[in-house]
């Protein structure tokens, strides 16, 4: 007696078996693809933002390190960053110990403007055909 019943061989479970090995191997596919498409692939969008961002530090970004430390780059190494927390006190961290840049005032208000213009650019195709068929019912009316 085998407790894997889909090795038995026998000439009347051999049909069965293989739509049995299927039927049983698609639920784990199914669950595969699900972690992948909802937790590997995610992760590794988020982990490939984080090394952009460590790549991109530079002399004068402020930054928050994982510890909650607040405090502007002072200077930045191959794999160190020196973070000024105060006028007299200078911390040396490891790049992987930053969690996030602080985005500038001026940042800021460049991003706000670029969602503005898109959402204006996205207004104006939706509506320019309208407009333009009401700019053609108008010149036919004046005609």
């Amino acid at each position: 007696m085998s407790f894997i019943p889909f090795l038995q061989a026998g000439s009347a479970g051999s049909m069965s078996t293989s739509g049995g090995l299927l039927g049983t191997f698609i639920p784990f596919l199914l669950i595969i693809v699900i972690f992948y498409l909802f937790l590997i692939r995610p992760q590794n969008k988020k982990q490939k933002e984080t090394q952009k961002m460590l790549d991109a530090l530079k002399k004068g970004d402020k930054v928050i390190t994982i510890g909650g430390i607040h405090g502007t780059v002072s200077s930045v190494k191959e794999n160190t960053v020196i973070v000024k927390v105060d006028d007299d006190c200078k911390l040396e961290f490891n790049r992987t110990a930053i969690s996030s840049v602080e985005l500038t005032e001026a940042e800021k208000a460049k991003l706000e403007e670029e969602a503005k213009n898109k959402k204006l650019f996205k207004g104006k195709k939706a509506s320019a055909p309208a407009a333009e068929e009401k700019t053609a019912e108008k010149t036919e009316e004046n005609k």
